[in-house]
């Protein structure tokens, strides 16, 4: 997979790509980050967003530097990619769409800031909107941090246990069951006795109804 991302703080992505699951991924050549200033394609570096007309506060990304950037990426590839715009008024990000998304040969992440995107941005680029939950951020840099890892870690051969992904919350509309590690008695809190057994299908058993149980403690909308 090729992942792009269009922002005006590229920098912020560099630790985060270069650690763990996003690193390693990198490593298996499974995915390629390329980053792009947005500045950089502006007929004015210093002059990336303005004042938004009938008023209001903050400033408003334009569109000339986005488009002039998105066209410039085009140049560089013959594969279209899924333009994903991160804004509050997306749709919500679900494993789900996460799942959708790993299948993907290329994505391009487009990472708005202050008050976000000039409309021309949404309806002259075919965008898919997309949200990491009902608030605000500053910018839209870290949402695109949460579906590059949301998203790569499904991607196949990334994750070293073909059964980590599947097993996890929100993969089969469940929480994921309770968690234990060694040692098997800590501070008098003891690990079940039934993942101590060895039998597996007891195991199973117990794992599914302790996450049927949580879900319905904790997320009864997802029982629903």
């Amino acid at each position: 997979m090729r992942i792009d991302i269009v922002t005006l703080f590229p920098e912020m992505f560099e630790n985060v790509l270069g650690h763990s699951i996003l690193k390693i991924a990198r490593e298996k050549n499974l995915v390629q980050y390329h980053l792009f200033n947005i500045r950089e394609y502006a007929d004015n570096r210093r002059c990336v967003d303005d004042r938004p007309y009938g008023g209001g506060p903050g400033m408003v990304i334009k569109p000339e530097p986005v488009f002039n950037t998105v066209e410039a990426i085009g140049q560089q590839t013959d594969i279209p990619s899924k333009k994903i715009l991160l804004t509050p008024q997306g749709q919500r990000l679900t494993q789900s769409i996460a799942k959708e998304l790993a299948k993907e040969p290329y994505l391009m992440l487009m990472c708005g800031h202050y008050e976000g995107f000039d409309e021309r941005i949404r309806t002259g680029l075919d965008v898919f909107e997309l949200s990491i939950g009902d608030f605000v951020l500053s910018g839209g840099e870290i949402p695109a941090m949460v579906v590059i890892d949301a998203v790569v870690r499904l991607i196949p051969g990334v994750l070293g246990d073909l059964d980590s992904a599947i097993n996890e919350s929100f993969s089969c509309d469940l929480l994921e069951h309770p968690q234990y590690t060694r040692p098997a008695d800590y501070r008098g809190m003891k690990v079940p006795e039934v993942l101590l057994s060895g039998h597996h299908q007891k195991i199973k058993e117990w794992q599914k109804d302790h996450a049927i149980k949580r879900t319905r403690e904790r997320r009864p909308d997802l029982i629903e």
